[in-house]
């Protein structure tokens, strides 16, 4: 059987690549059809097939631009040469049309096109373009009724939706009128679960992309206002307004994108990791958890199914600095034990990833 991998851009890293990563394992031969790679954003897929077509030449800056080209080309990818194709996407990359008879489409997808459904809102109050946000704004609520007409036409030829927890299933059934089938995300729990350092334990940690939605921002204020050590790791777009939130203070640590082993040393002698977005699901924290490091959560999304109040982490109730430091002085008052924080996650693992994802790829191929 021919399989090809889609995937809607390849920029930088994240928990969508490391997912996309493990099917490049479990289909080494497969190759990766894009709309955008750069090898410097991450080197993962080095010994990959990834191919890409026009909208190559554009920086990958301009991503925020391109979602109505992206769809086009998707649209017009020519797979008719594959058995099975295999999207893992959050965006355009499930438009894929052009397969051959017979040929199945399954779709990994995250959660339906957030910049079109469920984060619209959000979207059009802060595009992220700066001084061209009044024009992007205008644009974007002009063209968003067929972009998103285009995107549930597109969501009606999948012939198998996969998703990564209860939230994004309801999201796509929600928007999609599509049931999905749950496989969590792999994590790599041999790499993190090497045994906590010495207690007590000397500050918090947040480990993501930094953009705006993420909500970093919480975790920097309410642990400055708590006077409390937070270690920041990662980069993006918001990265220098959280160094200008955290105002030189020493609480606040930044350190940049890490490698895994290196992450895992932090991770495992953190007090705490804060999670403060709402994500359909969030390897970050799982790879927390997976170190023995409890979690400090929004009560929404993913996190629900892998955090459980009061024994692997806390729940916080709103998006709010008020809500995250009631939840980390909850936190603080419960004694957690290690073991039953690792062993909260042990079913996330590739093993569990690969034998679900062969399942669900045998019964739509039979």
């Amino acid at each position: 059987m021919k399989v090809a991998l889609v995937c809607d851009w390849l920029t930088n890293v994240g928990g969508a690549e490391k997912v996309l990563l493990k099917f490049h394992h479990l289909y080494p031969q497969a190759p990766i059809y894009t709309s955008k790679y750069s090898r410097k954003g991450i080197s993962w897929f080095d010994d990959a097939d990834v191919r890409t077509g026009w909208l190559q030449i554009f920086p990958a800056g301009m991503r925020r631009f391109l979602g109505v080209f992206r769809e086009r080309w998707f649209r017009k990818l020519d797979l008719t040469e594959y058995d099975l194709v295999i999207s893992v996407t959050g965006a355009e990359a499930k438009a894929v049309q052009r397969l051959k008879p017979g040929a199945k489409h399954i779709s990994y997808c995250h959660v339906p096109t957030q910049y079109y459904w469920q984060m619209y809102d959000e979207y059009v109050e802060n595009p992220g373009f700066g001084v061209l946000n009044p024009l992007v704004r205008v644009c974007f609520r002009a063209l968003v009724k067929p972009l998103r007409r285009r995107d549930f036409e597109a969501a009606q030829r999948v012939d198998q939706f996969v998703t990564i927890s209860e939230y994004a299933r309801g999201l796509i059934l929600k928007y999609y009128k599509r049931d999905a089938i749950i496989v969590h995300p792999p994590v790599e729990l041999d790499v993190f679960s090497k045994g906590r350092k010495s207690s007590p334990y000397a500050y918090y940690i947040v480990t993501s992309r930094q953009v705006t939605w993420k909500r970093l921002d919480l975790a920097v204020k309410a642990c400055l206002k708590m006077g409390r050590r937070l270690v920041v790791i990662g980069d993006g777009p918001e990265h220098k307004n959280l160094v200008k939130m955290a105002g030189g203070s020493e609480l606040i640590e930044f350190v940049p994108t890490l490698e895994r082993e290196e992450l895992a040393k932090y991770l495992q002698g953190a007090k705490g990791y804060i999670f403060p977005s709402l994500e359909p699901f969030g390897i970050a924290p799982v790879e927390a958890l997976a170190a023995g490091c409890p979690v400090i959560a929004f009560c929404e999304g993913g996190a629900l199914d892998y955090v459980a109040d009061g024994k692997n982490g806390v729940l916080f109730e709103k998006q709010t600095v008020k809500s995250l430091v009631e939840g980390i002085t909850r936190f603080e008052k419960i004694k957690f034990d290690e073991r039953v924080v690792e062993k909260s996650v042990e079913n996330f693992g590739q093993e569990r990833f690969d034998k679900e994802i062969r399942k669900v790829v045998n019964e739509a191929t039979r």
